[in-house]
C-alpha cells in the first residue's frame, strides 16, 4: 500500500517537472491537506499581503504589485488594506504609462471605500491626469487609443463630483470649462465658466473664469449681422470684469477684447444703416451711422460712416 502512494506521488512530481515553464505548479501542504501555488496563493491576512505587494511596488515591478493587489482586493474585499491595494493598483498604473486605466483604478477606491484615508490624494492625481490629457499631447505621446474622445472632460467632471466645494473642485471645474472652449464649444464652455463664478465665489479662478466666459460669448457671436445682442453682452461682461477686477493681468487683454468687439458690433450696425439707407429710410440710417462714429471712433466702420453721414446731409 504504502508503495503503492509512493508511486502516485512520484508520477505526480514527475508530471509537474514535465510541464512547460508556462503552467502553474502545485505544492503540496501537509499543514492544510491541500495541493498549494504560489501564483494564486494569498498571505494569511490582508497585512501581510499588502506588505508582500508593496515589496513589489519598491523593486519597480507594477506589473507583479497589480497582480499582488488584486488577490488581497478579491480575498479581503473589506479589509482597510483592501483601500490599499486598489490606490497602488492606480499608482502602479501610472507609472506603467497607462493613465485612464490609472484614473479609473483610483476612482474605484472612492467609489467603494470612503474610509481610505487617501481621498484627497486620488482626487489630486486624477486632476493632474485629466490635466496631462487637456492638450491632447498626453494621448499623442503615448500612441494609445482611448474609450473616449477627450479623457479630460471626463476626469475633470469626476473630480468636480468627488471633490465637491472641496479644494480641488474649483480648479477642475475651471479646467473643464477651459477644455470646452479649447475644443470650440464656446456655448458649453461659457455656462460652465458661469459655474465657477457661481458655485466657488471665493476661489481663486473667478476672475480668469469671468475673463473666459465673456471671451466665450464673443466668440459665439456673429462677426457682422443684424443681430448683435451676443456681441453687446459679452462686450458688458468684459466691461463688468474690469470693474471687479481693474489690476488682474487679464485686463489689458479684457480692454483689447471690448475694442474688438466695439468694431465688431460697428460692422453691424453699419449694415442695419445700409439697409435702412438702401430702402431710403435716412433718418434710421442716419442714427445708426452717427453711432458707429460716437460708440467706435477709431473702427474701420466709423470712417465709412463718416462718408455716408455726408451724403446724407446732401440728400
Amino acid at each position: 500500500m504504502k508503495k503503492t502512494i509512493f508511486c502516485l506521488i512520484l508520477i505526480t512530481v514527475i508530471s509537474f517537472l514535465a510541464l512547460p515553464p508556462g503552467y502553474a505548479y502545485w505544492i503540496w501542504t501537509p499543514k492544510t491537506g491541500r495541493w498549494t501555488s504560489p501564483k494564486y496563493s494569498v498571505k494569511p491576512n490582508p497585512k501581510e499581503q499588502l506588505k508582500f505587494s508593496l515589496e513589489f511596488y519598491e523593486q519597480g515591478k507594477y506589473k507583479e504589485t497589480i497582480d499582488e493587489c488584486r488577490k488581497l482586493i478579491k480575498r479581503y474585499p473589506r479589509a482597510y488594506e483592501a483601500a490599499e491595494g486598489q490606490f497602488y493598483i492606480g499608482s502602479s498604473l501610472e507609472k506603467l504609462n497607462k493613465p485612464y486605466e490609472a484614473y479609473q483604478a483610483y476612482q474605484k477606491v472612492i467609489d467603494k471605500y470612503l474610509f481610505s484615508t487617501r481621498i484627497d490624494e486620488i482626487i489630486e492625481c486624477q486632476l493632474k491626469i485629466g490635466e496631462a490629457f487637456m492638450s491632447g499631447e498626453k494621448r499623442k505621446a503615448l500612441g494609445m487609443e482611448l474609450p473616449v474622445e477627450n479623457p479630460s472632460l471626463e476626469i475633470f467632471r469626476k473630480v468636480v463630483e468627488n471633490s465637491t466645494y472641496g479644494k480641488f473642485a474649483a480648479k477642475a471645474q475651471y479646467l473643464l470649462a477651459m477644455t470646452l472652449k479649447n475644443l470650440g464649444r464656446f456655448q458649453e464652455a461659457r455656462d460652465e465658466f458661469e459655474k465657477v463664478v457661481t458655485t466657488y465665489p471665493d476661489s481663486e479662478w473667478v476672475a480668469a473664469a469671468k475673463f473666459q466666459a465673456a471671451d466665450s460669448l464673443g466668440r459665439i457671436a456673429p462677426k457682422a449681422d443684424y443681430d448683435q445682442e451676443l456681441t453687446k453682452e459679452a462686450k458688458e461682461k468684459f466691461q463688468q470684469f474690469l470693474g471687479s477686477h481693474p489690476d488682474t493681468s487679464l485686463s489689458r487683454q479684457a480692454e483689447h477684447q471690448i475694442d474688438s468687439l466695439k468694431e465688431k458690433e460697428a460692422e453691424g450696425n453699419l449694415k442695419i444703416a445700409e439697409f435702412y439707407e438702401k430702402q431710403k429710410k435716412y433718418e434710421p440710417a442716419r442714427i445708426y451711422y452717427q453711432e458707429i462714429v460716437e460708440s467706435c471712433y477709431y473702427c474701420s466702420s466709423a470712417k465709412k460712416a463718416r462718408e455716408k453721414l455726408k451724403e446724407l446731409e446732401k440728400k
